[in-house]
Formats: structure tokens, C-alpha cells, sequence
């Protein structure tokens, strides 16, 4: 893991790249393009900044309808366990289990991927 610039600095860097110098100075096709990577990284972003108290939060949820399950010492098995455990809260919705309990924590999960990808979608509401 380096010191500095951290990725968070470094990925504001070429966001304010993107942002102040090439979409204001490209036109067309290419200006968008720049337009979508800049928004690209502010997404990226975001996510690094919530995603280990979002998958925590989603582990939380499950364990309340699945029921308890140890969290994994990686991000990369907490994604795995993850998307195993959604495809048995998914079986368990097909049969018509839990219903209510499942939205809620449908509302929840689907609200903090919203922050991430599109905050101003949860403002507008």
C-alpha cells in the first residue's frame, strides 16, 4: 500500500482532469466520453469510500433473514459469500417466504448502492 498520493487523491486528480480541462474543451463524442469516466470514477469513488460498511450492513441484512453466518476475512470472499447467500434468499422468495422482511432488506440494500451509483435519484425522491 503506498503513502501518498492515495487512490482517492489520485482518482480526484483525473476527475478534476476530466472535469475542468477536457470536458469544457472537447466537443462531442469524445466530451461526453470524458463526461461518462469522470462520473465513472466519482461512482468508484463512492464505493470505495462505503463499501466495507455497505457489505457489512448487507451481510447484517442476510444474517437476519438467512440467519447467522461468520463474515469472511476478505473482500473478495464477503462479495462471494454474498452473492451465494442472495441466490438463497433469492430460492426462498420464489416459495413466497419472509416477504415483508425481505423487502426491507431489499429497500435498504437497493438504497445504498443508490448512494454510490446515483445519489441524486435518493434526493429526488
Amino acid at each position: 500500500m503506498q503513502d501518498r498520493p492515495s487512490y482517492d487523491e489520485l482518482l480526484g486528480a483525473i476527475e478534476g482532469f476530466l472535469d475542468n480541462e477536457i470536458v469544457p474543451n472537447v466537443p462531442g463524442s469524445r466530451g461526453f466520453h470524458a463526461r461518462v469516466a469522470a462520473n465513472a470514477i466519482r461512482t468508484i469513488r463512492r464505493e470505495l469510500k462505503s463499501q466495507e460498511d455497505d457489505l457489512r450492513e448487507e451481510w447484517a441484512g442476510l444474517d437476519t433473514l438467512l440467519g447467522p453466518e461468520p463474515l469472511p476475512d476478505t473482500l473478495a470472499g464477503v462479495r462471494d459469500g454474498l452473492r451465494a447467500r442472495t441466490e438463497a434468499l433469492c430460492a426462498r422468495i420464489q416459495i413466497g417466504d419472509s416477504i415483508e422482511s425481505v423487502r426491507q432488506h431489499v429497500r435498504v440494500t437497493v438504497e445504498n448502492k443508490l448512494r454510490v451509483t446515483n445519489p441524486d435519484l435518493l434526493l429526488r425522491r
